[in-house]
Formats: structure tokens, C-alpha cells, sequence
């Protein structure tokens, strides 16, 4: 048994460099909305410090937390999470802008899709630690996981929520193929989810009720400027804010796009205020800390004390991963519009809470890891 590590500083820094950029820009980026919707300038951000104090409490107990207790408790978890998506589509499901996500009252809301990502995570850790060779049969060893993963895009899809049921997906079949599965049956899975990804944009593109709109989606990213006075609207602004921001950017709190131009820019495109008042320079080192990050997360999973605690570890670095690239994406007019928080910096507590729990998590895990096997800590 190796000695305990301390408590690794690099990921406590990265993410409270994070956390405090996103703290500053959603007050800069939501004063003005704030103002007009709840005639409280404050508003986003005594929300946000509220959910930052208790994502800190959850990180701290986290890491305290000895990881293993998690796979004992796996089952529950995902039972607990499934049930919450389920009570989405009850009487307690709060529908917000047409879309059924939360669950809650008052000023205390959670999202189910995010704690479905770490349950899932946790879950699927302790499956496959438990199937051991098992996971290089496909029926006893992959199908069963295959049905989960479609239960959670079923779920996640149908509030609707797209880009998080993508993600749920996207953490499932990067931990069973570094789980152990065979190559030839993560060939048949990678396919078996892009015909199931492109059948799903078909349906909401050309069959399903809301055709047109989504029709009108894909266009606009092929040309924005097409629908500039309709669906494009959205991202000419977010590129009209990172083009004016240039090296340096104009300055903190100087954005011209946040005032009611970029609708909502606390949230999903939060990005393209940082871009705007700090510039390239700005940008830079905000996906400099997430690279930092995920290089911990992976170095973390390289040298994990066993298989469950480098597979939740993977599981994490995944879903940090998928999510920033699919914002900056987003906000750079790489990939069509779709919501997706910038984990850590977006608005939204049960996205930080979930985030920082599962940093807590890693850095309980990295306590036990031996670096010794892959060079110095």
C-alpha cells in the first residue's frame, strides 16, 4: 500500500481559477438582463455565489469521502437518477421556454440530466470493474449497457435536451472502451451510435413536430447570415463579440453584445463575453486551465490505485471534455446551436455542483494513486 497523498493543488487551483472567472463574467455578462428581467442587477450573481459556496461544500466533503464508498452505493445512485428524470414528466417537472428540465421550488432547482452524468459515471465504473473479462463479450458484456445508454438518451432527450443526452453517451462508450472491450465491438458500438445519432436528427429535422425549426437550425449554421434576423441571430452575435475583443479585448465589463444583444449571455454563451472583454488572451487561458484539468484527470486515471477509481476518473475527464469542446464550438460557429453550459463559468448550480462534486472526487482518488508508475506528481 503506497503512502496517502496530499491534496493535489494543481486541480484545487485550476478549479478555483475557474470558478472565480466564472463568478466575475456572469455578473458582467447578466447585469444589464438582469436589470430588465428582475430589475435586480445582482440577481445571477447572488445565485451563483449561493451555488459556488455549496459546489465548494460538495468538493471538500468529496474528497473526503474515500472513493470506494461510491461503488457500493452505484446501484442506488442510478436508481435515484433515472427516478428524477422520470418525475421530470410528473406534476413536479418545471418547464421553463418549452423545455421540461428541472425539478424543485422556489429558488432551489436541480436538473436530473446532471446528476445522471456522474451516476452514470459511478455506475459504470463498478460494472465493469465487477464483469472483469466479462466486458469482452458482447451480449453478457456490452448489450446491457447499450439499453442503458439508450434509457438515458430517452430520458435526457425527451425534456428535450439533445446535447446532454449526446454527452451521457459520449462518457458511456469512452469508459467501456478503456474499460476493455474488444475493438471490433467498439467498431459495431461507435457505429451502432452514429446510426442512432443521425436516425434521431432525421426524425427532429424532418419528421417530428417542431421540423421546420429544426430544419432552420441546421441552416443556419451552414450560413448564419442567411436568418441573421432569425435563428442566426444567436451566434452573429456571439462571432460579432469575439471578433471585437481581438488580442487584448476591450476591457472587463466593457461588452457591448451583453446588453440584450446576446440573449441570456450568462449562460450558454458566456464564452463569447470573456472573448469579447479579455480577448484572445482572455480565452486563451480559460481553456489553458481546462487543459490543465484534464491533464491531471488523465494522469489521475493513468495511475489509479485500481480499475473502478481510473474509469470514474476517465468518466470525468470525458465529460469535462465533451462539454467544453461542444460550447466553444458552439460559440465559435463550429457546430449547430445547442445548449451546453461551460462547466465551472456558465450560469447554472446544478451544473457547478455536479462539477465541482466530481472534482472532489478525483482529488479523494488521487490521494491513492501511485505516481511512481508514471513519473513525478
Amino acid at each position: 500500500m503506497i503512502k496517502k497523498n496530499a491534496t493535489d493543488l494543481t486541480i484545487v487551483f485550476a478549479v478555483a481559477s475557474l470558478v472565480a472567472i466564472g463568478i466575475i463574467m456572469v455578473f458582467s455578462a447578466s447585469y444589464t438582463y438582469s436589470l430588465v428581467q428582475y430589475n435586480d442587477g445582482l440577481h445571477y450573481l447572488k445565485r451563483m455565489a449561493m451555488w459556488t459556496v455549496l459546489g465548494s461544500i460538495g468538493m471538500f466533503m468529496a474528497s473526503k469521502i474515500k472513493y470506494i464508498v461510491w461503488k457500493r452505493w452505484s446501484k442506488f445512485i442510478l436508481i435515484v437518477s433515472i427516478v428524477a428524470l422520470l418525475l421530470l414528466f410528473t406534476p413536479l417537472g418545471i418547464t421553463v421556454k418549452g423545455a421540461t428540465r428541472w425539478l424543485g421550488a422556489g429558488p432551489i432547482r436541480v436538473m436530473p440530466s446532471e446528476i445522471a452524468k456522474l451516476a452514470i459515471i459511478i455506475f459504470l465504473a463498478a460494472s465493469i470493474e465487477n464483469k472483469g473479462k466479462g466486458i469482452k463479450k458482447f451480449f453478457t458484456g456490452i448489450l446491457p449497457y447499450m439499453v442503458l445508454g439508450g434509457i438515458f438518451f430517452y430520458l435526457i432527450n425527451k425534456q428535450p435536451d439533445f446535447s446532454t443526452a449526446v454527452v451521457v453517451v459520449a462518457i458511456m462508450v469512452t469508459m467501456i472502451f478503456i474499460g476493455g472491450m474488444k475493438v471490433s465491438h467498439f467498431i459495431f458500438l461507435a457505429g451502432s451510435v452514429t446510426a442512432g445519432m443521425v436516425f434521431m436528427l432525421y426524425q427532429l429535422v424532418f419528421v417530428a413536430e417542431r421540423a421546420n425549426y429544426r430544419t432552420d437550425r441546421l441552416m443556419t449554421f451552414i450560413d448564419p447570415w442567411a436568418y441573421a434576423q432569425g435563428d442566426g441571430y444567436q451566434i452573429i452575435q456571439s462571432l460579432y463579440a469575439l471578433g471585437a475583443g481581438g488580442i487584448l479585448g476591450k476591457g472587463l465589463g466593457k461588452s457591448v453584445q451583453k446588453h440584450l444583444y446576446l440573449p441570456e449571455p450568462q449562460n450558454d454563451f458566456i464564452f463569447s463575453v470573456i472573448g469579447e472583454e479579455l480577448g484572445f488572451v482572455g480565452g486563451l487561458v480559460v481553456m489553458l486551465l481546462f487543459m490543465l484539468l484534464i491533464w491531471k484527470g488523465v494522469k489521475i486515471a493513468m495511475n489509479a490505485p485500481d480499475l473502478f477509481s481510473s474509469l470514474v476518473a476517465t468518466g470525468i475527464v470525458a465529460m469535462i471534455s465533451v462539454q467544453v469542446i461542444i460550447n466553444i464550438a458552439v460559440t465559435t460557429s463550429s457546430m449547430p446551436v445547442t445548449g451546453m453550459p461551460l462547466p465551472f463559468i456558465s450560469y447554472g448550480g446544478s451544473s457547478l455542483l455536479i462539477f465541482m462534486a466530481a472534482m472532489g472526487i478525483l482529488i479523494n482518488i488521487s490521494k491513492y494513486c501511485d505516481f511512481t508508475k508514471g513519473g513525478a506528481k
